[in-house]
């Protein structure tokens, strides 16, 4: 069993059904579980099996999520293979993604910065990750 951590991102959204549509078709991620009133939320957690990340998108019936908080909040996956880069960032489109400027140009360079139902930023780099 590995000692690293899980990250698993979360948050709340007034559209949990299309989220989830969006982020399987997009990203190519896979449902890996849900939950429907659990203490009051509804969620689904999206990742891959045996990977290291999941995002967990919750809704509270009766509640309404504000917007965006930020052009700059963003969920960033690094794409290599340039072939691959380029069939996620069709991918991301054809599911709903809307593509837009960066706010930091920075991620205009190597990649694309799409937009959510919600107004949520993801960027697909197209470069290696460096440590």
């Amino acid at each position: 069993m590995s000692e690293a951590p899980i990250m698993r991102v979360a948050r709340a959204t007034d559209n949990l059904d299309a989220i989830r549509d969006m982020y399987r078709m997009g990203l190519g991620l896979e449902v890996l579980g849900e939950f429907k009133d659990h203490q009051g939320f509804d969620g689904v957690i999206l990742g891959q099996p045996g990977q290291p990340y999941h995002l967990e998108f919750t809704c509270t019936p009766g509640q309404r999520v504000d917007a965006a908080p930020s052009e700059d909040q963003l969920l960033v996956f690094y794409i290599p293979e340039r072939g691959q880069w380029e069939r996620r960032c069709r991918q991301m489109a054809a599911a709903g993604f809307r593509t837009v400027a960066a706010f930091n140009p920075y991620w205009d360079v190597r990649g694309k910065t799409f937009v959510d139902i919600d107004g949520y930023r993801v960027v697909l780099q197209n470069a290696d990750w460096l440590v």
